[in-house]
């Protein structure tokens, strides 16, 4: 399973900005970093827990939530073993608890969305958005 933690949430205003960052463990990689699809998925009180983005280890095939879309983006950096997610012109409603998650893909072009996909999950980090 791969150990995964999630740093960077905090309070900002609405209109600000927050870098998450998610690192993971190499101690318990079961293949190379760029093998496995990473996720950022955001859990609101009394609400599902839902997808935001995804991006494969090596870099590619990113994939964003319509809420979010033009205004974040993930990314990895592989020497870091991090996965980063850029958040712009935050609203209100942006306020939850982000996840990553990880698993290994079995398919070269499926994007894995749903938060039952994924195995491996962080601690999570809170993110607030006052108005």
């Amino acid at each position: 399973q791969v150990q995964l933690v999630e740093s960077g949430g905090g309070l900002v205003q609405a209109g600000g900005s927050l870098r998450l960052s998610c690192t993971a463990s190499e101690r318990t990689f079961e293949r190379p970093f760029s093998g496995y699809v990473f996720a950022w998925f955001r859990q609101a009180p009394g609400k599902e827990r839902e997808f935001v983005a995804t991006i494969r280890g090596d870099g590619s095939r990113t994939y964003y939530a319509d809420s979010v879309k033009g205004r974040s983006t993930i990314s990895r950096d592989r020497s870091k073993n991090t996965v980063y997610l850029q958040m712009a012109s935050l609203k209100p409603e942006d306020t939850a608890v982000y996840y990553c998650a990880a698993r290994v893909p079995y398919s070269p072009d499926y994007y894995y969305t749903y938060p039952s996909e994924y195995g491996d999950w962080g601690q999570g980090t809170q993110v607030t958005v006052s108005s």
